[in-house]
């Protein structure tokens, strides 16, 4: 059933009012009506003069839109208002009060409203730095990364609008959407991107405020085609700004324009950002950048290494990648302090400046030996199938051995005795036997101290 003239300008308002503030909506809209639409002629019902000049100076954009959302690309809009001859101020009496019905012959919009006039460039605000050809690629990072540039290479498609990335500090969040953001401007130049911290766009909001220049605020931010918003959860009990925010957000996404936004949290853990908001972010795409793999890890240090002219061993690169696992930030840092040093104390790169490096830098992880491990390297260096430790055997070779897992997990991993016979079906009683048994034989044996040695200093490596 076709709407009537009035429903199609209703649901007008409902889109402008879902775009700007409630108090502008209540100020310039709210008492707007439809005298009629025919023919591609809109005209509407307006308070007075001052209020088309008003619409026409600060909402004329977003009233284009919405018009050619409901009615169609040709249409021609004309106004209508009540003009009073006489201001009643006056107290002079005329002779008709009643105001005459004067409608505007011509169109007070430009004959095509919905050509749209060309914007000057903006800093985008990237570093060129960021880019895809220096981000490293690995499991734990390919599906943000694969999204990313499926969005960089083909702006036009908005199938991840928006795109919400999110994961801990220092695993490459802000380096991604900005290598979105290079890729696009680079293969559009007048497209116009935009790259800004939510503390930025928060105390940008406020200042607006304080210069009563909210308006002209939101219209810069929604002339935006690409808006790149980084740890967007720094607005969470911002709700003045988060209310800006949502119509910003409205307006760019009603108009296909690309939002990327960042977070240290998934949008179901951002309590304090309204629910309208966070509906919103989770229309498009969400990609978790997980903590670096020890291939991603290594693979940064290797290009870090060799962007700073740098020849780093393999063991050493081994090293810093086993023990540095939180953060692809705190590796590059790991890899300048290692120049600083090398350069200042005129040394060769090795595992031990590393490790003094590393010492002043972060806490080196220590390896958590377990049950497994040790039955592993046991069996591997006596050379027996790890099965056989657990059959009811009780051949020499793999009794000891079995007694020597016995000893090794009560001493690095700590296990109770319950818990290890457990592990190989053996009673309390027997593990303690075995353990006695090592530790008597420790006593008098070279050959078992060494190989106990030898298997320790293998584990703790």
């Amino acid at each position: 059933m076709e709407k009537t003239h009035k429903e199609l300008w209703e649901n007008c308002l409902e889109f402008i009012k879902d775009n700007i503030p409630a108090e502008q909506y209540d100020a310039w809209f709210k008492d707007i009506s439809s005298l009629g639409y025919k023919d591609g002629a809109l005209k509407l019902l307006v308070p007075s003069s001052f209020f088309v000049e008003q619409l026409e100076n600060r909402y004329f954009k977003l009233l284009a839109i919405a018009l050619r959302k409901f009615y169609g690309n040709d249409v021609q809009l004309y106004y209508s208002y009540n003009q009073i001859k006489d201001e009643p101020s006056t107290n002079i009496k005329v002779k008709s009060s009643k105001p005459s019905h004067i409608d505007t012959n011509t169109p007070i919009a430009p004959a095509n409203p919905f050509k749209q006039e060309q914007l000057e460039n903006i800093d985008p605000q990237l570093n060129p730095r960021y880019n895809f050809e220096n981000y490293y690629k690995s499991n734990s990072n390919k599906i943000a990364l694969t999204i990313g540039e499926a969005i960089a290479t083909n702006p036009k498609c908005k199938t991840f609008n928006p795109l919400f990335i999110f994961g801990p500090s220092g695993v490459g969040k802000t380096h991604l959407i900005q290598a979105i953001g290079i890729r696009i401007k680079e293969d559009n130049p007048q497209n116009r991107v935009l790259y800004v911290t939510a503390r930025l766009f928060e105390s940008q909001y406020t200042a607006a405020v304080a210069r009563s220049k909210v308006n002209e605020f939101i219209n810069f931010y929604q002339s935006i085609d690409t808006l790149i918003i980084d740890d967007i959860q720094d607005l969470i009990g911002k709700q003045k700004t988060q209310n800006t925010f949502f119509h910003i957000f409205n307006h760019l996404h009603q108009n296909q324009k690309q939002l990327i936004l960042s977070s240290d949290c998934c949008p179901s853990q951002m309590d304090g950002m309204e629910a309208r908001l966070l509906s919103r972010f989770k229309w498009g795409m969400t990609a978790e950048l997980e903590r670096p793999d020890f291939e991603l890890r290594k693979g940064v240090l290797i290009q870090k290494a060799e962007q700073d002219g740098l020849a780093i061993p393999e063991e050493v690169l081994d090293f810093i990648a086993t023990n540095v696992t939180d953060s692809i930030r705190e590796l590059e840092g790991i890899i300048v302090s290692l120049m600083a040093h090398a350069t200042v104390l005129n040394q060769e790169i090795t595992i031990e400046l590393a490790r003094n490096v590393l010492a002043n830098a972060i806490k080196v992880n220590k390896r958590q030996i377990n049950f497994e491990m040790i039955t592993q390297e046991v069996c591997s260096y006596y050379q027996i199938d790890p099965d056989l430790i657990f059959t009811k055997t009780r051949k020499r070779e793999i009794s000891d051995a079995r007694q020597m897992i016995m000893y090794l997990s009560k001493k690095l991993a700590k296990m109770p005795l319950t818990a290890i016979g457990t592990r190989l079906s053996r009673t309390h009683a027997t593990v303690l036997h075995a353990c006695n048994n090592i530790d008597e034989r420790l006593a008098f044996e070279k050959q078992l101290q060494e190989d106990v040695k030898k298997i320790e200093e293998t584990l703790k490596n």
